[in-house]
C-alpha cells in the first residue's frame, strides 16, 4: 500500500509530476485501494465535413486536439480513421484545405504511415516528411461511406446506413434502383444487378429507417441524396433492402498482350486512374497481378512503357509490402505532389504461368487463357518451351520435364494447343502455337522441375556472406 498523499493541481501531463506528502491515514487496509472510471473517449475525430464521417482528421494528443499532415495520406489511413469511428468503408482520403486547416498541434507536422489494419490512428507509424514546409498547407482528410453491405460479400447483402451514431437497415418501400446505383458507386462495386426486397441477407437487430431516399443517381453518396418521410407506415424486418452490386475488379492493365500486361489503372469512386511510377517496384505488381489472378510478376515497368493514359493519376508513389489483397489497400507516400504526368505512367508483367506442386519452381504446368487457367498436354511442351517458362519464373534451368501426371490431376480444363518456343523469349505467352494432332487425355498433364536457385548473390567480398549485393531478375 502507498500511503504518500497524492496533491495534482489537475493540469499535470502525469502523475508523478504530482506533488506528494507523507499521508494523514496511518491504518490503509487493502479495504480502501482506490479504483478509478474514466470515459472511453474517442482519440479521433472528423470536423468541418458534412457528418461525423467526413472532414478535417483531428488526433487527441495529451489533452490536446491536433491535425495530421496530408503528405503521404491515403486509403490505408482513411481506412483506419473509419473503422475507428464505425463510420463505413473510406470513400476517399484527401488533403489540402477541402475540410479547413484546423489547429496547429503537434501532429501538423508529422504524416501518418498506417498499413490499414490498425484499430485506431494513433496505433500507426508517424514520420517527419522530408520536404520542408510541406504540411504548412496540408491538412489530412476523410470521407467514409456511411453505407454497408451485411451479411453477403464486399458488394452484397443487406443495406444498412449510419444515422448519426447507429447503424439502421432501409425499408424496401424507401429504396430504389437510382438509389442502388449510388450504393454500389460509393462502395467502389460494379453497377446494381439485384435489389432484393424480401429477407435474403437475415433480418439484424439494427433499427428500420424508413426515411424514402430519392436519389437521381449521379450522386457520389447516398447521404447526398434528399430524403422524405416514407409513405411507408408499417414497415417490418421482412421488408428489409437486399442489394447485390457487380463484383468487378478495381484495378486493370491496358495496352498490353493481354489481360495480364499493361498500363496499371485503379477505379475509384467511378474513374479510371492511371498510377505513377515514382518508387513503383515488384512488390506493388505482385499485389496487382494477384488482384487480376494473373499468377507470378514478371516486371513492374514504367515511363509509360504501354503507353500513356489520360485523365487522373491515382497517386505519386505507392508503397505496397507485396500481401495486400488490392492495389488500393497500398500506402503511398508524398501523395499530393503532382511532379508526376502520364509519360511516368506505371505498367506491370505478370507471368500468366504458373507451377502447382510443392514449390515456386516445381509443379503441375497452368497457363492463364484468358480468364481461366488451364492445365497443357504433355504433347504440347518440350525442353525449349521449359527453358521459357522456368526464366519466366525466376527459377533456374529446367531439370525434368515429366509427361505424366506427376503432380496430381487437379481441376483445371486441358488446353491443346501446342506450344512452339524458340527457347529465348521472355515469356510463355509470347511462343507461337498450333492446334496439336493428338487427342490428349487427363493423365497427360504436364509436369516440370525447374532448379529452384537464389534470386540474391553477394559478389567482390572476402567471403559468401559479404560483397556487392546482385539479384536475379528475368534471367539476368
Amino acid at each position: 500500500m502507498w500511503t504518500q498523499e497524492i496533491q495534482c493541481r489537475g493540469n499535470e501531463s502525469q502523475i508523478h509530476l504530482c506533488s506528494t506528502s507523507p499521508s494523514h491515514e496511518n491504518n490503509c487496509s487493502h479495504e480502501h485501494s482506490i479504483g478509478l472510471l474514466c470515459t472511453d473517449i474517442i482519440n479521433v475525430r472528423l470536423v468541418g465535413g458534412h457528418s461525423r464521417c467526413a472532414g478535417r482528421v483531428e488526433v487527441l494528443h495529451r489533452g490536446q486536439w491536433g491535425t495530421v499532415c496530408g503528405a503521404g495520406w491515403d486509403l490505408a489511413d482513411a481506412a483506419v480513421v473509419c473503422r475507428e469511428l464505425d463510420c463505413g468503408e473510406p470513400v476517399d482520403a484527401l488533403h489540402g484545405v477541402h475540410f479547413g486547416l484546423g489547429p496547429k498541434a503537434i501532429f501538423r507536422m508529422k504524416n501518418a504511415v498506417c498499413t490499414g489494419s490498425e484499430s485506431t490512428l494513433k496505433k500507426c507509424g508517424f514520420m517527419q516528411p522530408t520536404e520542408p514546409g510541406v504540411c504548412l498547407d496540408k491538412s489530412a482528410q476523410v470521407i467514409c461511406s456511411e453505407v454497408r453491405l451485411v451479411g453477403g460479400s464486399r458488394c452484397s447483402g443487406r443495406l444498412e446506413i449510419l444515422d448519426d451514431q447507429t447503424w439502421v437497415s432501409v425499408c424496401a418501400a424507401a429504396f430504389d434502383q437510382q438509389d442502388a446505383e449510388v450504393v454500389c458507386r460509393e462502395l467502389d462495386c460494379g453497377a446494381p444487378v439485384q435489389v432484393l426486397r424480401e429477407d435474403t441477407f437475415g433480418k439484424g437487430d439494427s433499427q428500420m429507417w424508413t426515411q424514402e431516399i430519392q436519389c437521381r443517381g449521379n450522386e457520389s453518396q447516398i447521404h447526398l441524396c434528399p430524403t422524405s418521410p416514407s409513405l411507408e407506415n408499417t414497415c417490418s424486418y421482412e421488408d428489409d433492402v437486399g442489394l447485390v452490386c457487380a463484383d468487378n475488379m478495381r484495378v486493370r492493365l491496358v495496352g498490353g498482350h493481354s489481360r495480364c500486361a499493361g498500363r496499371v489503372e485503379v477505379l475509384h469512386r467511378g474513374q479510371w486512374r492511371t498510377v505513377c511510377d515514382n518508387c513503383w517496384d515488384l512488390a506493388d505488381a505482385a499485389v496487382v497481378c494477384r488482384e487480376l489472378d494473373c499468377g507470378e510478376p514478371v516486371d513492374a515497368v514504367g515511363g509509360a512503357h504501354f503507353g500513356p493514359g489520360s485523365g487522373s493519376i491515382w497517386t505519386n508513389r505507392s508503397l505496397c509490402t507485396g500481401s495486400e489483397s488490392t492495389v488500393k489497400n497500398c500506402g503511398s507516400v508524398n501523395w499530393g505532389f503532382y511532379d508526376c504526368d502520364h509519360t511516368k505512367d506505371a505498367g506491370v508483367i505478370c507471368s500468366g504461368v504458373r507451377l502447382i506442386g510443392n514449390s515456386s519452381c516445381s509443379g503441375r504446368l497452368e497457363i492463364l487463357d484468358d480468364q481461366s487457367w488451364v492445365s497443357v498436354c504433355a504433347a504440347a511442351f518440350d525442353q525449349q518451351d521449359a527453358e521459357v517458362v522456368c526464366r519466366e519464373l525466376d527459377c533456374g534451368a529446367p531439370v525434368q520435364v515429366l509427361g505424366e501426371d506427376a503432380f496430381g490431376k487437379g481441376d483445371a480444363q486441358m488446353w491443346t494447343q501446342e506450344i512452339q518456343c524458340r527457347g529465348n523469349e521472355s515469356q510463355i505467352q509470347l511462343c507461337p502455337t498450333s492446334s496439336i494432332k493428338n487427342s490428349c487425355s487427363h493423365d497427360k498433364y504436364q509436369g516440370l522441375f525447374c532448379a529452384d536457385k537464389k534470386n540474391v548473390r553477394l559478389v567482390g567480398g572476402t567471403s559468401p556472406c559479404a560483397g556487392r549485393v546482385e539479384i536475379l531478375h528475368r534471367g539476368m
